[in-house]
C-alpha cells in the first residue's frame, strides 16, 4: 500500500461547548462531515467515543495546550491520499465558510502578532499504507511541530515534506482542480449548513 497523509486539527472553544454562541458551529457539523466524506482524496477519519459514526482511533487525547475543563475541544484526525486533497477541502466550500466564522467560536492560537503561535491549528505527517494513527500519536505529532518546527515527523502546508522526508512544494493547480471537484460534490447540501 502507498503511504498516506495523516491530518490532525485542534481548537479550543472560547466558551463551553454547550454555550449558545457555539450553536452555529454545531449546526454545521453534519454538513462538514458529509462534505469531507465526499471529498477527493479522502480515505477515512476517526470518530469519537460515544458518538454515532466511524469508530474512534483509540482513546481521546488532548495536547498539553488544552487546559480547559470542558470535555469538548474540537479536533479531527483523518487520512488522505496526498497533501493537496486535505488542503483543497479545508480552504474551499462548506469548510472554508465555517473557517470564516472561526473567531466566533475558537480561541485564537496566537500569543501575539510578534510571537510564536501558542499552538499550531493542525499538523500533517506521512504514514505507511497499512497504519492508522491513533489520537495519542496525533497529539504527539502536534506537540512536536510546536516544539521543533516543521520536519518530516510533523509539518504544515507552508513547509511540507514528501513521503520520503524531502522538502516538497504543494501542487497549487491540483489543489484548484480538487477544490472544483469538491464544490461540485457539495452542491446538494451546502445550503443546509447555512
Amino acid at each position: 500500500m502507498e503511504n498516506r497523509v495523516a491530518l490532525y486539527t485542534f481548537g479550543i472553544f472560547r466558551r463551553p461547548s454547550a454555550d449558545p454562541v457555539n450553536d452555529s458551529f454545531h449546526a454545521r457539523n453534519d454538513s462538514n462531515l458529509a462534505a469531507v466524506a465526499r471529498s477527493a482524496g479522502f480515505i477515512a477519519r476517526s470518530g469519537y467515543d460515544g458518538d454515532p459514526g466511524p469508530a474512534s482511533w483509540g482513546p481521546a487525547a488532548y495536547p498539553r495546550f488544552y487546559t480547559g475543563s470542558d470535555p469538548h475541544s474540537p479536533s479531527t484526525l483523518s487520512l488522505w491520499r496526498d497533501l493537496e486533497s486535505p488542503l483543497a477541502f479545508t480552504y474551499s466550500g462548506i469548510h472554508a465558510e465555517a473557517l470564516a466564522h472561526g473567531r466566533d467560536w475558537f480561541v485564537k492560537p496566537v500569543a501575539s502578532p510578534l510571537q510564536k503561535p501558542a499552538w499550531p491549528p493542525y499538523v500533517l505527517w506521512w504514514v505507511a499504507g497499512d497504519h492508522v494513527p491513533d489520537w495519542c500519536e496525533a497529539v504527539q505529532r502536534h506537540e512536536h511541530l510546536h516544539d521543533h518546527g516543521p520536519s518530516p515527523r510533523a509539518f504544515d502546508w507552508k513547509t511540507a515534506f514528501d513521503a520520503q522526508g524531502q522538502p516538497t512544494a504543494i501542487d497549487r493547480d491540483l489543489v484548484r482542480r480538487l477544490s472544483a471537484l469538491n464544490l461540485a460534490s457539495q452542491a446538494g447540501f451546502s445550503q443546509a449548513a447555512g
